[in-house]
């Protein structure tokens, strides 16, 4: 059956949405999703379906709120096929992600109807603290970790684009490409 990436926007931030992985896993397969697992307490899920990464999507999204009483405009999800996911961890600049005590660095993933142009538009880094790398589906940011508090990374919050990007760090991209799986 294929394998997914699942990728939960609005739950467990800030103390808003607060769900536990344990009802989550028991939601989903209540869903019908096959070998749910989840990785930390921030909405990283994988899981079985023969669904397409459209349906999971949809699926999910109105599930949530109706399951677990969530903030429905908070909520987004994104389903990535195991090959997609893989690919994206693949494409990365040279050197991303390979050096953590030097820089801390994310994945920026774009939700289904968010243009790379458009997501483009909510940076504005800093010149000697962030750099950032446009992929498909993805941006690539890193900042200098002795520098993180002068990141620009955090102002992305307040625009538009961002309702439509959920980002994980560096770290837990790769721990969710070893529990996909090849």
């Amino acid at each position: 059956m294929p394998r997914y990436v699942i990728l939960l926007r609005g739950i467990n931030v800030g103390g808003k949405n607060t769900l536990s992985m344990a009802a989550l896993r028991q939601g989903l397969s209540e869903l019908g999703y096959a070998n749910v697992a989840t990785y930390i307490n921030s909405g990283n899920v994988i899981a079985e379906s023969t669904k397409a990464a459209t349906a999971i999507e949809a699926e999910i999204e109105a599930a949530l709120p109706r399951l677990f009483k969530l903030d429905s405009e908070l909520i987004r999800v994104l389903a990535l096929p195991r090959a997609t996911f893989k690919t994206m961890v693949e494409s990365r600049p040279k050197g991303f992600g390979d050096t953590p005590a030097t820089y801390h660095s994310d994945a920026i993933l774009l939700m289904r109807g968010l243009t790379l142009r458009q997501a483009v538009t909510a940076f504005d880094p800093r010149d000697d603290v962030d750099t950032f790398w446009p992929g498909k589906g993805v941006i690539y940011h890193q900042r200098v970790s002795a520098q993180r508090t002068r990141s620009k990374l955090g102002k992305i919050v307040a625009t538009l684009p961002y309702k439509s990007m959920t980002i994980r760090s560096w770290q837990t991209v790769e721990k969710l490409l070893a529990m996909v799986g090849d």
